[in-house]
């Protein structure tokens, strides 16, 4: 029960890595407010909390509603956010859309600005921290995924500077740069045209099944809210299959 008597916030709670960190912070004890866009996959993930869940509907791409979360979320205190919505979108850059380019940059990073900047004056006084979902593409080049690449770079770059600025006020700030984890997300079908599959599967986990599930990411994002990482912030925790090795 690490979590016993907490107020933790999890964004894009509806699917994947979001309801099963959501889950695994109210079996710990705490109180989870859950958001996403996703309205039915919300109620799904509340029915499977319980009374410890309160499901909210947001939209990432909407700063006011960002905060309206953090808010509801912050109603009796607030010691964790996990900023974990985002999404995926690849292809060819010479044929990739700019607006996707800019809505990548929207959903996964500049929410998660918003939603830190929002819940920061809260995590002060409670001492809290927040765990960022960053990605191996936030580390490392990865083929046709310049925007999402670009986008995860900034929550890495992002994370270490929060860090280092809320250091001094008691407050912790992380990331979880997951690999290939198997969700919603990461099974849509491939972009159209002639992909280079050779260069793409260089990118996949080297580990006997190496895929990650949902629960992986979890337990590395519950470790690094919980007291026993108390030591740990500016820590970008790597649990990818081994796909960053060479």
């Amino acid at each position: 029960m690490r979590f016993a008597g907490k107020n933790v916030l999890v964004t894009g709670a509806a699917s994947g890595i979001g309801r099963a960190t959501a889950i695994l912070f109210a079996r710990e004890g705490a109180r989870v407010t859950i958001g996403d866009i996703n309205a039915a996959g919300l109620a799904e993930t509340a029915a499977m909390i319980g009374d410890a869940a309160r499901p909210v509907s947001y939209d990432a791409e909407d700063h006011a509603s960002c905060q309206a979360l953090v808010e509801t979320a912050a109603t009796d205190g607030l010691d964790v956010v996990c900023n974990v919505a985002g999404m995926l979108k690849w292809g060819p850059t010479e044929s990739f859309a700019v607006g996707d380019f800019e809505r990548l940059l929207a959903i996964n990073t500049t929410s998660v600005f918003v939603i830190c900047q929002a819940a920061l004056p809260h995590l002060v006084e409670a001492k809290g921290n927040i765990v960022n979902i960053g990605s191996t593409s936030g580390l490392r080049g990865m083929i046709y995924t310049a925007g999402y690449c670009a986008s995860k770079h900034a929550v890495v770059g992002m994370t270490t500077a929060l860090a280092a600025e809320y250091a001094a006020r008691g407050v912790r700030v992380n990331a979880v740069c997951p690999g290939h984890v198997l969700t919603p997300m990461t099974q849509q079908a491939p972009p159209e045209g002639d992909l280079d599959w050779d260069m793409v599967m260089r990118g996949m986990p080297k580990l006997v099944d190496g895929s990650c599930a949902p629960e992986d990411i979890a337990e590395a994002v519950a470790f690094l809210a919980s007291d026993q990482a108390r030591k740990a912030t500016g820590t970008v925790l790597v649990v990818d299959g081994g796909q960053l090795v060479s």
